[in-house]
């Protein structure tokens, strides 16, 4: 009697595997970013995270490049996201003056944590709403959990420069936490530029602007954090105008072929993104 010989385990190429490679280091760099604030650490772990945005925003783009998307990098990228920006930001605001708030400051944190849930498995399941407009990809329905991890440390971020008269109050890190989390999970629309793109003669402008903001984010990173964090919620009424403008061109019929953004591969790209 022979014996049945067990199936061969399909062999993957490394390129396909480099997205979830880079999705596990964000989560590492979220989970460290915890370890970090429980030993008082404030600043490591606050570019911990940012290391974990920047990860976030390279594995769906490198997943296209290389043409390895997949379902599985897709569900890793979402616990990733949850644990990188759903879970250590409030944790981190928590253990730097949270927790002396008592009851008070974990409610804040669990608060966060569910709409950034919420804020996921409503992104997960637009991706399959077939009834979305090519247009509407140029935005997204509410605050990006990358960007709402971010903002929410603002106020951490502002003590670096000016002290923690102000900025260390349970107050200000809870006005933050509910504010910021209910833009999550709300319908307002904020600006998405994965698509943009940049006419030939800005090319190099921008390109040497680019350089400029990584040597002031080396040298005075925290300023270049401040500056960022407030142009993004100054855009936030901006691209509310804007989604209004885009709403009626569409309506009117007068959206151009140059105007429309081809909707299979945009959903591709955010295969492994939030």
């Amino acid at each position: 009697m022979t014996e049945k010989r067990r199936p061969k385990l399909k062999r993957l190429p490394i390129n396909r595997l480099i997205p979830n490679m880079l999705t596990i280091s964000a989560l590492c760099a979220g989970m460290t970013a915890i370890n970090f604030a429980s030993r008082e650490m404030w600043e490591a772990s606050v570019f911990a995270i940012v290391v974990a945005a920047i990860l976030d925003g390279l594995d769906g783009r490198v997943a296209r490049m290389l043409n390895a998307q997949s379902k599985f990098g897709a569900e890793l990228d979402s616990l990733s996201d949850f644990i990188s920006f759903g879970v250590a930001p409030p944790m981190i605001l928590y253990f730097w003056v949270l927790e002396d708030a008592g009851r008070v400051g974990w409610v804040f944190v669990l608060f966060f944590s569910v709409c950034m849930a919420l804020r996921l498995a409503r992104f997960n399941t637009a991706l399959e709403d077939p009834n979305k407009q090519a247009w509407e990809n140029n935005f997204f329905t509410g605050v990006p959990a990358p960007a709402g991890a971010l903002l929410i440390m603002y106020p951490l971020v502002l003590s670096f420069m000016f002290g923690d008269g102000f900025f260390r109050s349970p107050y200000m890190a809870g006005l933050f936490l509910s504010v910021i989390g209910g833009l999550m999970v709300s319908r307002f629309p904020t600006f998405s530029f994965k698509k943009a793109k940049v006419p030939a003669p800005y090319v190099l402008p921008v390109m040497i602007a680019v350089g400029l903001f990584v040597a002031f984010l080396v040298s005075a990173p925290w300023a270049m954090l401040s500056v960022i964090g407030a142009i993004y919620l100054g855009s936030i009424p901006l691209s509310f105008q804007s989604y209004k403008k885009w709403q009626k061109r569409a309506e009117a019929g007068d959206l151009d072929d140059d105007d429309d953004i081809d909707l299979d591969s945009a959903e591709q790209d955010d295969a492994n993104r939030t």
